[in-house]
Formats: structure tokens, C-alpha cells, sequence
């Protein structure tokens, strides 16, 4: 199944009600002709479908059109006090937010949705925090949506550090006319990256996506994730490790990819806060790197600056939520643990806002959309897609769509192929088999010259199968 962005019908809405939507994030992150971010793609979406566009906060919800969705964009929404005085009597039926922590006092009777995979930030008691459970209301995400921008930023992170060629002092000495290659680059022995172990923790859109991309680079791969997931890890090419010190041993890179997990409602503490610890760390080739693209949360900082003043970690990556407050300068957020390790191993850090899948238009834009599309199925149809945790009685659940390419093959996709796909599935599995069968039955003193005749035509083949799989969505795991 996949997510339905170009709809043009205007949505059936009980003529009687209003609906009140919060869009608490950007939306658009290209600049229109007044330098600010640019919300008109999504703006369309919305009047596409008979839904209304605000710029600015509800006022007098008695005033506005009957029959009708309407959305009010805030983007500059961020702390918790604005958020809470903003939404936190009910006077919003829905919010869409995306890397806005939205905290549990914000009230939205209806459901939330959050641009994006995880639902950490979206802590409203309404459905019962970010794990969706126990809430009256109904949480969901937009899953795959920024899966390859993440994955393509975790790839940039390492790709700085290895190969480790310090490519900037290289250019500024060539760009001066001060280095000699023939005398002077044996002072500059780099490694390349294939060949070295990268250990992903996690094997959902984004970690299988990393994995895919190290593998381009002929990296070795090792997945941990559950056990269910262990055929289908093996089955793309990729090793799998029972438990996370398992995957961490000789790894020279660490990504991790999991999610924060269950809140406990005691403690408020996540179920995978500080996954990543000593023992993790010491198991990894000295000097290795790490790169959490994931929630600030799930490494332990103090072994991680133990692990950085050892060596043992050469580099970290790390992109988490940093809020500061405008009236005092207050800093707060996931973020605000790491900024300890700044001063002592600020050369071996790299610090992003929670920006590696944030900055990317089209995908902040598609997902938007999507999660337009689902608010519009909740309220005309009682339909819940990509829901989180529980789905409250009343509501049917179409289950889960991603982009194409992204996430599990399911049984929609075979559904969806047409006559011609399958004939062609066929053609090419049918001619690939008969030659197979031939090679296989040919005596092994004739068998040199039957490939010189065919092998250029198995080959084609085969790439034209791999071709036509993946153009299907018919690779990964199946769900």
C-alpha cells in the first residue's frame, strides 16, 4: 500500500462540524519570494481536498466555514510553555508535528500525526504519549518517508571520518601551489572504507536503508534486530547478531536505528535510554565511530565520553533535538547531555540538531501530505493508517504504507502488479531457467563453449530480473 498524495476530490465532512487541525512544524523548508520557508505545496494539498489553510492560531472556532477541515500552521511553535498554553484546552482536534516535542499536557481529542518514523516527541496525554498506548485518541506516523535522506545523511557522516584523508588540508596546500605528489603524499596513508564492518542496530526502514548503502561501498554488514527479522537479514546478503554486544564486536562503525521504545509511566524513562553503553563501546575496533541519527537518548553519554577519552571511539555523529528557550536562553532537549563533551572532544563530535532528516524538502513535503491524507481518513472514514500503539474502539486500521522501495514487500504488492508485469516476471524467470537447466545437464568438457554462446544472455537476464524486482518493490523482507 502506498500513500495517496495527489488526491483532487474534495473530502465528504459532516456539513454541521468544524475541524481544527495545529500543523506545529515546518512544511515546506524551501524559501518563497518572502525569504521565509514556503508552505504552498502543501497548502494546495489541503484546499485540494476541501480543507482550509490558516496562517496564524485558532481564534473563535464558532466563526469558522461549517463543513470543513481547518488547518492552522505555527511553525514557530517549539516550547513546551507556547505548546501548552496553545493546545492544551482541547480547541485543537488534530496536530501534525514533526520534530516539535509536543508535552503530555497538550490535549488533541481526535489523533496526531508525526512526519517522520518515531513518535518520541509526541507526548501528548491524548493517546497516551509517544508509544500511542492507553490514549482515547489516535497516534500515527508517516513511516519511510525520510527513510533514504537519513540513511544518505548517516553515510556522509562516516564518509568524513573514513577514509580518513584530511581533505581539506590537502586542497588548501594544492590550491597554494605547496604540495609536491611525488614526494609528499606518502605522508598521507588513508583506508577505505570497503571492506570494514558496519554494525546497525535496528532493521526498520532507515537501518535497512543504511545497510543497503554500505554494502555499495563494500562494507561488511551486521544487523541486530528481532529474531523474527533473521531470515529475511540473512536473505538480502546481510549478517545477523543475536544481541547488540554480539553485533558490536570488530565493528569499525556503529549506526543505530531502533527507536526510544516504551515510556515507563512511573519513571518517564524510555526503554531503550542508554542502549548504547560501556560494554557496547568496548567491544568495537579502536577508533572506531559512532553515529546515532536515531534519539539522543539511547547512548549512554558518560561511557560514550569514557570511550572518546580512551580511544577506543575515534568520532561521533550525533543528530538530537536541542530546544532554547527565547525568553531566557534556557537550552533543553536530548541534545543538551552531549553538549558536556564539547569542550574536552569537540574535534572527534559532530553535532546536529535532529536536522539529518529534517532538512530535506521534497520529504518534509511528501510527508506532510501523508499525514494530511490520514487526518482526512480518520475524520470521513473512522480509517486509521500507520497507527501507533493502540487504535481506539471505533476506528478500523488499514495497517501500514511507505514510499516505493521503502519497508517490507507485502501482500498489496503482488496485487497491484499488472498482466504485463506478471508475463514479464515470467518470461524472464522462464528464459533464465531453461538455460540453467541447460548448463546444469551439459557434460563439463562442453560446458565452456555453451557459456561462450550464452553467458552475455544469462547475465542480461539476471540484471533484468534484479531491474524489474526492484522497479515492482519486490525486494526486502515480506510482511
Amino acid at each position: 500500500m502506498t500513500a495517496n498524495t495527489n488526491i483532487q476530490a474534495v473530502e465528504p465532512i459532516d456539513p454541521q462540524r468544524i475541524y481544527a487541525v495545529l500543523i506545529c512544524d515546518l512544511i515546506g523548508l524551501r524559501f518563497g519570494p518572502d525569504g521565509k520557508p514556503d508552505p504552498s505545496e502543501v497548502r494546495a494539498h489541503i484546499e485540494a481536498k476541501g480543507g482550509r489553510f490558516h496562517a496564524g492560531a485558532l481564534g473563535d472556532k464558532a466563526g469558522l466555514e461549517r463543513g470543513r477541515v481547518h488547518f492552522f500552521y505555527q511553525p514557530d511553535l517549539s516550547a513546551s510553555d507556547e505548546l501548552i498554553e496553545a493546545a492544551s484546552d482541547g480547541r485543537y482536534d488534530a496536530v501534525i508535528a514533526a520534530a516539535t516535542f509536543l508535552p503530555a499536557e497538550t490535549v488533541f481529542p481526535l489523533a496526531g500525526v508525526r512526519i517522520g518514523a518515531g513518535t518520541g516527541n509526541m507526548g501528548s496525554r491524548s493517546w497516551g504519549g509517544g508509544s500511542g498506548e492507553g490514549g482515547s485518541a489516535v497516534l500515527m506516523n508517516t513511516p519511510g518517508i525520510n527513510s533514504r535522506a537519513t540513511a544518505q545523511m548517516v553515510m556522509k557522516a562516516i564518509l568524513k571520518v573514513l577514509p580518513d584523508l584530511p581533505v581539506g588540508l590537502l586542497h588548501d596546500r594544492v590550491a597554494r601551489g605547496t604540495f609536491d605528489t611525488g614526494r609528499e603524499l606518502r605522508d598521507f596513508p588513508t583506508e577505505k572504507l570497503e571492506g570494514k564492518t558496519i554494525a546497525i542496530i535496528g532493521y526498520g526502514n532507515i537501518g535497512r536503508e543504511v545497510a543497503k548503502l554500505a554494502r555499495a561501498f563494500g562494507m561488511r554488514v551486521v544487523i541486530h534486530a528481532r529474531p523474527r527479522h533473521r531470515d529475511w537479514v540473512e536473505a538480502e546478503g546481510f549478517a545477523f547478531a543475536a544481541d547488540l554486544v554480539g553485533a558490536a564486536e570488530g565493528a569499525d562503525v556503529l549506526s543505530v536505528h531502533v527507536g526510544l521504545g516504551k515510556q515507563d509511566a512511573q519513571t518517564g524513562r524510555y526503554a531503550n535510554a542508554g542502549l548504547i553503553g560501556a560494554e557496547v563501546l568496548s567491544r568495537m575496533n579502536k577508533g572506531a565511530v559512532l553515529v546515532n541519527y536515531d534519539r539522543g537518548e539511547l547512548v549512554d553519554v558518560a561511557a560514550l565520553g569514557a570511550a572518546l577519552d580512551a580511544g577506543q571511539v575515534r568520532h561521533a555523529a550525533i543528530d538530537a533535538d536541542l530546544f532554547r528557550n527565547a525568553s531566557t536562553g534556557a537550552l533543553s532537549g536530548p541534545m543538551l547531555p552531549y553538549l558536556d563533551l564539547v569542550e574536552k572532544h569537540g574535534d572527534k563530535l559532530e553535532l546536529l540538531p535532529h536536522a539529518a532528516a529534517d532538512t530535506d524538502h521534497p520529504s518534509r513535503v511528501a510527508g506532510a501530505k501523508q499525514a494530511v491524507d490520514q487526518l482526512f481518513d480518520v475524520i470521513c472514514r473512522k480509517s486509521v493508517t500507520n497507527a501507533k500503539g493502540t487504535v481506539p474502539p471505533g476506528y478500523l486500521s488499514l495497517g501500514a504504507t511507505t514510499p516505493p522501495g521503502i519497508g517490507p514487500v507485502t501482500a498489496d504488492h503482488f496485487l497491484k502488479l499488472t498482466a504485463g508485469d506478471y508475463s514479464e516476471l515470467a518470461d524472464v524467470c522462464d528464459r533464465q531457467s531453461r538455460l540453467w537447466q541447460a548448463l546444469s545437464v551439459t557434460p563439463l568438457a562442453e560446458r565452456g563453449k555453451m557459456v561462450a554462446e550464452q553467458g552475455e544472455e544469462l547475465v542480461r537476464l539476471i540484471d533484468r530480473f534484479c531491474l524489474l524486482a526492484e522497479r515492482l518493490n519486490l525486494r526486502g523482507p515480506y510482511q
